[in-house]
Formats: structure tokens, C-alpha cells, sequence
């Protein structure tokens, strides 16, 4: 966060006398870390890996927040075994992302960081250098994961005229057709749309989901987007589809490595691929909503009020 001062003022407003203590982690400061906590009956979060070592060395630890939506970072079981609750956000920036999602679109189906390239790079004035695009409203969407965001993203599009076609095992066909949605299976999605979305939820079953197996299925040389999690997809699978064509462009809110290396990353400087540094969730109203709910889960929590605690993913 750049700066702390409302969490801490949501926090000091449920406890006044509590001591709370901003520590800047990073893996090799975790021993001092270790220490830290060893008193520390809550914790608020977004990334740090908390697993058995930690849980062990928190004693008095009493409930995790995490200061998003995902919460993979934290080892359930072991929370579970030592009765310290986990919450995440759950919903703070769901707009922010679609938004984000159709942008990326948006500007990789107009070719917009080719002519950038072109423009800045190659003094090149010219419009006809990448392969004229297809009007966005010709196109079908597939989507791989219709949840909230997903859901949202499917509205947006719609809004802009694509035929929208996904697949979620928690999702019913009649579900989806009151969205005017039409439920399929992968390959279906593979074989039929112009651009595909990552917004699963990352679990043991689709890490590294999208690979060469699925790339080349393809069948209409999509654009491919992930806004879900990094872990979904094969980088190096990515990379040789892009450079075989058998995906268009690509638009990534996430890597493999939330702390990469990006000096002559594999998926970087390509003039039909955009990252984003995780940004889809950024936005004024968002960076206000995940502050408070976080901070908020604390207090309900501690306060006994396990009812009021915005999402509680773990029985304790």
C-alpha cells in the first residue's frame, strides 16, 4: 500500500489500545519475520507464504487477512489445524477487473502496441503493418471461469456486441442463459473463439492449465487473456504459440512469478503482447473497499462476530 494510515485508522477504531506494526517482508528477511509474529494475534496480508513454519511460530495467532481475493498463498489445512481463521477480501474490484480485461482486448485487437512499437521505436508512420483486425462485434468470446468478474466481462462484451460462450463446472446452462451465455465444454472454446479469458480461481486442478496441448487447439488463432492467476498457464507453451501463430496477441494482468525477472522475459518486448504488473484491480474506489473489508475482518472476527467477517474460507 502507499500508505497504511486508513487500515490503520479502521483497525485502532475496533481495538484503541492495539499495537499494529507495518513490516516491510521480503524472503530473505523471513526469519525476522518469524519473530515478528511470534506475539502477533492477527495478521493482514496479501502475498506472504504461511505455511506450517509460520503457523508454528505465530502462537497466538488468532486469524489471517488477506487483502484480496485470492488466498492460495495460505496453507488451509494448517490454519485449520491451529484454529486460526483465514478471510480474504472476496469482492472489492470486481468492475475494475472487467474493465481491465476488455481494455487489454480492446487495444490488442486494434493492434494498438504494434503501431506503438512502430510510432516509437521505427519512426514508422503506417497503418497497414499488422493484419487488419476483425471488428470486435464479429467476434466470440470464450470464457474459463464465470464468476463474478467473469460474469461481468461477459456483460461488457455483449455490450459491445460478441456472441459470448463460456465454461464453469459451478455454473448451470440456465444459469448462463439468463445471461444470454451459452455453456460449453474446453474444446469448445478452443474451436470457437476469437478471444479466450482466463478468470479461474487457481486450485490443484488447473495449475498450468493452458499449455501446448491446449495452444494448439486453437483453432482460430485467438487472442488470449488471463486475468485469473499466473500458475494457469505454461509460459514457455505461451511463448512458442505466439511465436507459431497459433495465438494472435496476448494480454497478462499476472505471471508465474509475481516477483519476475522481467529483463528479457520469455512474454516481454513483443509488440502483440501487454502485461500488466497485477493492475486490474487497481482503482481509487477499489484501493479504499480492500483496505476496509480487510481491516474490517479483523475487528468482526476478533470481536467474536464471525457472522459480520466479509468471507471466512476455513472452520474454525
Amino acid at each position: 500500500m502507499p500508505s497504511h494510515e486508513y487500515e490503520i485508522q479502521v483497525l485502532k477504531k475496533g481495538f484503541p489500545e492495539a499495537e499494529i506494526c507495518v513490516y516491510e517482508y521480503t524472503d530473505e528477511k523471513r526469519s525476522e519475520f518469524l519473530d515478528k509474529i511470534s506475539d502477533a494475534t492477527a495478521l493482514l496480508t496479501a502475498f506472504i507464504k504461511i505455511d506450517k513454519d509460520v503457523l508454528d511460530h505465530a502462537r497466538n495467532l488468532q486469524v489471517i487477512s488477506i487483502n484480496a481475493t485470492g488466498y492460495d498463498n495460505v496453507d488451509l489445512v494448517e490454519a485449520t489445524k491451529h484454529s486460526v481463521g483465514v478471510c480474504p477480501v472476496g469482492e472489492y474490484c470486481t468492475d475494475d477487473v472487467a474493465e481491465h480485461t476488455i481494455a487489454l482486448m480492446l487495444a490488442l485487437n486494434k493492434n494498438l502496441k504494434s503501431y506503438t512499437y512502430d510510432i516509437e521505436k521505427n519512426n514508422q508512420w503506417k497503418y497497414d503493418t499488422p493484419q487488419a483486425p476483425v471488428r470486435i462485434g464479429n467476434q466470440t468470446l470464450g470464457i474459463f471461469g464465470l464468476g463474478k468478474i467473469g460474469k461481468r466481462v461477459a456483460k461488457l462484451a455483449q455490450g459491445l456486441g460478441m456472441t459470448v460462450i463460456a465454461t464453469d463446472p459451478l455454473v448451470t446452462k440456465e444459469t448462463a442463459a439468463q445471461l444470454g451465455i451459452q455453456m460449453v465444454e474446453p474444446g469448445d472454446i478452443f474451436e470457437g473463439a476469437d478471444v479466450i479469458s482466463n478468470h479461474m480461481n487457481l486450485g490443484s486442478s488447473n495449475i498450468e492449465y493452458f499449455t501446448e496441448k491446449e495452444f494448439n487447439k486453437m483453432k482460430r488463432t485467438p487472442i488470449f487473456l488471463n486475468l485469473g492467476r499466473g500458475l494457469s498457464i505454461n509460459e514457455q507453451d505461451l511463448a512458442d504459440a505466439l511465436d507459431r501463430k497459433l495465438v494472435r496477441a496476448a494480454g497478462l494482468d499476472v505471471l508465474k512469478d509475481e516477483t519476475a525477472k522481467l529483463k528479457n522475459h520469455i512474454l516481454a518486448n513483443r509488440d502483440n503482447v501487454i502485461i500488466t504488473p497485477h493492475a486490474a484491480f487497481y482503482s481509487s474506489q477499489s484501493m479504499t473497499e480492500m483496505q476496509r473489508i480487510s481491516c474490517e475482518n479483523i475487528v468482526h472476527f476478533l470481536s467474536g462476530n464471525k457472522e459480520k467477517v466479509f468471507k471466512l474460507v476455513n472452520e474454525v
